[in-house]
């Protein structure tokens, strides 16, 4: 079955106002850019999205965040997005912020068919009693706070019972695709897309690089065409615009180096060097 679809906007044309959405990507690798921006200008809002963050430097899920067009996010981390932050101690956007293995491992389950699933973590926190801030009020108080969850005990260890994620729609950018929806990713734009991929009742893929099926040997697969409904394919120009989130400088020659941590967008994470 040939799922190419030709443009991101026919992609996701039938995502509705309301919509939860499974979207991939950590940090500013692996993010579909290309089919948030599609959902931008449809005018698309109210919106849930599942995600390891929301957007940063004003790409990815930002540029939905920013236009308020996000109702809720269930995440694991909010990091340097000011906007975000704003939002959310404002009571314009509920958060739902869970431990980032068990966001991936609830992703997983929901894409396996496994409703629930016990967790060690949280257990003893707010993760299990209650009590997390899903909504301020804009004045400082609580509008509304997560209930408590389930916590069991096997083998004399307490373990927290976690819901497995189904969304709606999923959003993933993989660096190699086939005609049939089988995805490659690259380095760790593969920590979450298979994930959000396997937890979306419909799945749309952006592809850096759009082979023929049989070229991708069955074994290079990471993500199974089952999982994927629809694939764009990007244009070059697309493919190979990639922001990095911090900068890595070298200090002039006998000063010693500086601080190292520089991150590539989309496929992969990168350290390099430049001089000053």
């Amino acid at each position: 079955m040939d799922k190419v679809v030709a443009t991101a906007l026919e992609a996701v044309a039938d995502v509705p106002d309301g919509a939860s959405l499974a979207v991939g990507g950590f940090g500013l690798s692996g993010v579909p850019n290309v089919l948030i921006k599609a959902l931008y200008e449809r005018g698309v809002g109210g919106l849930g999205v599942v995600s390891n963050n929301c957007g940063a430097m004003e790409s990815g899920l930002a540029v939905l965040l920013s236009a308020g067009r996000i109702a809720r996010v269930t995440g694991s981390y909010i990091g340097a997005n000011k906007e975000f932050a704003r939002q959310y101690l404002a009571g314009e956007l509920e958060v739902e912020l869970i431990p980032q293995g068990t966001l991936a491992e609830r992703l997983r389950a929901g894409g396996a068919g496994i409703p629930a699933f016990y967790t060690p973590a949280g257990v003893g926190t707010q993760i299990a009693e209650g009590g997390l801030p899903w909504r301020y009020d804009g004045s400082g108080g609580v509008a509304l706070a997560s209930p408590p969850k389930e916590v069991r005990e096997f083998d004399g260890t307490e373990y927290v019972l976690e819901r497995g994620i189904r969304t709606d729609f999923a959003l993933v950018r993989a660096a190699k695709g086939d005609r049939h929806g089988n995805l490659v990713f690259n380095k760790s734009s593969r920590n979450f897309n298979p994930l959000a991929a396997m937890a979306g009742r419909v799945t749309i893929a952006e592809v850096e690089e759009l082979v023929e099926p049989g070229e991708i040997g069955p074994d290079a697969v990471h993500l199974p065409g089952i999982f994927v409904q629809r694939v764009v394919a990007l244009t070059p120009e697309q493919a190979t615009d990639k922001g990095i989130e911090q900068r890595t400088m070298s200090a002039p020659p006998g000063q010693g180096p500086v601080l190292v941590g520089a991150q590539a967008g989309n496929s992969e994470q990168a350290l390099g060097t430049v001089s000053t």
